[in-house]
Formats: structure tokens, sequence, C-alpha cells
């Protein structure tokens, strides 16, 4: 074997076609002492599509259920001074990974840190939304509760980014409506589905349209991430809806009211409700 620096050296896996692999990712999986991923089906199978040899190793499984007790093994071997490699399922360690508990005790231990970057489902979306992508926030996976998940997404409503989320296929549908009543309905958007992968498809336009679409279709299959653009910022929508709250509340009642106006002008919902209120207590 070729000597590799010992330290632990998160490597980054295929979210799809194989072939995505970096040159390095295959030095490294070949040249480490010891092997170390999340699903070891997972990367014994990456390792046979390119021929890369376990040389007589094993893959120690290391995931969110064992890791308390892998990370002594994982340290032991570094202090002996071991090279550790260790794969995310797919895509880069640590991005939504249980990777990150063990990266921050390598650390705290004084052990080496090094990265061997490549397939990123979160970058991967960006690249095909067709959303700014001059800063952007990785939010990861919202709560699966609607009220948690609609406080989280309350607190980023306001943040001047592109927000990056991974979401469960079969909660998609509620997301979406969740993120158009809270985030603002008139925001772009993309659902980003199976990238890289056969049936890879990205579908555009905004939160209102997304959720009243996914709304009447059954959940998708495969692995979704979910793009958003950043706040809708429109003075003359902002000079209106003052004028337009007072003439629905003129015969609706706030929370209708509210809910009229914000549909109409894809503002969140709960900002509305709240000038709402405002209005009616000045008036």
């Amino acid at each position: 074997m070729s000597p590799l620096e010992p330290a632990l050296h998160l490597v980054a896996t295929p979210i799809g076609s194989a072939r995505d692999i970096t040159l390095r990712a295959l030095d490294v999986l070949r040249d480490a002492d010891v092997l170390a991923a999340e699903d070891t089906r997972t990367l014994r199978r990456l390792m046979e599509i390119h021929g890369v040899p376990l040389s007589g190793r094993t893959i120690l499984p290391y995931h969110d259920h064992n890791g308390a007790a892998m990370r002594p093994r994982i340290l032991e071997a570094l202090e002996a001074g071991r090279s550790v490699a260790y794969a995310s399922d797919a895509g880069t360690p640590l991005v939504a990974d249980p990777g990150f508990q063990l990266a921050r005790e390598v650390i705290a231990q004084g052990y080496e840190v090094r990265a061997v970057p490549g397939a990123s489902a979160a970058l991967s979306a960006l690249c095909v939304a067709g959303l700014p992508s001059d800063r952007f926030l990785f939010a990861g996976f919202a709560p699966p509760k609607q009220s948690a998940r609609r406080t989280f997404l309350a607190g980023l409503a306001q943040v001047e980014a592109t927000l990056i989320f991974y979401e469960s296929p079969r909660r998609l549908a509620a997301t979406l409506a969740d993120m158009a009543d809270t985030l603002g309905g008139a925001r772009h958007a993309a659902i980003c589905r199976e990238l890289t992968k056969r049936f890879e498809e990205t579908r555009r336009g905004t939160l209102a349209d997304l959720a009243a679409t996914l709304a009447e279709e059954p959940a998708p299959k495969g692995e979704v991430v979910l793009v958003v653009g950043p706040p809708v910022n429109d003075p003359a929508a902002e000079d209106n809806l003052e004028p337009m709250l007072r003439e629905a509340l003129a015969t609706m009642r706030v929370r209708d009211a509210a809910d009229a106006v914000a549909a109409a002008t894809g503002r969140a919902r709960r900002d509305v409700y709240q000038l709402a209120l405002k209005v009616q207590r000045d008036d």
C-alpha cells in the first residue's frame, strides 16, 4: 500500500452515478489502513465497481445508532498512527450525516481531519435549480411535525439567501404547503428529485404553484432536495398591503382577510396576519 497520512479522511461518495467518484477518493479507499462507512454494503459495492480491493481489511459500520460505541475504536486507530477513511451512504460526509460527531471528537483529541471532496446533493440541486447561488443556506431536514416545521420555517423567512432543504418524498406536499404559507407563495423554488440518477427530474415554479400541484399528485419516489429562492421584495406590493387588508377586513374576519391577501400577494401569511392585527387596532 502507498502511505496515507494518519488522519480521518472524509470521503465523498456518489449520490447516484457510480462514475461520480473522484480519482483521489479511490486512492484514499485503496490506501487507508482502516475503512468505516455509514452503510458497509454500499461502500463495499462501490469499491467492487471500481476495482478497489479490500486487501484483508474489514469495513467498520459507523452510523447514528452505534456511533458512541464505534468512536473509541476509530480513535484507537488514529492514536496508533493509522489512517482512517470514512464514507457516508451517499454524498459528502457531515452534510446531514452521522459523521459530524466523529469528526468533532477526532478534532477534540488532536488528530487531523482531511476532506476528500466530491458529490453533494445540496450543491447539485443548487446547480440545476436556476435560483441565485451567490448566497445560500443549507437548512437540512425540516421537522416532521407541522407545528415544529412551521416554527422552523418562520425562523428562515427573512434570510436573504437561497435556502436548500432535504425532504422525505412522503412529506413533500405538506412541507411545500407550509413553505408557501410561511415563506411566501411568490418565492421561486425547485424540486430536485433523483439527482444524477436515471429518473432525474427538476420542477420549477413558485412555492404556491408547486404546493398546489403536489397536493393533487401522489407522493413522488426517490431522494428529494428542495431549493427555495430568496424573499421576494416588491415595494409596490408593500405599499398596497394595508389598503388591501382594510378592504378585506371590511367584510372578513382577521384570519380570513390575512389568508386572502397573503394568497393574492404571495407574502408570508404570518407577516400578513400580524399586519392585519395592526391595521384592525389602528382603525
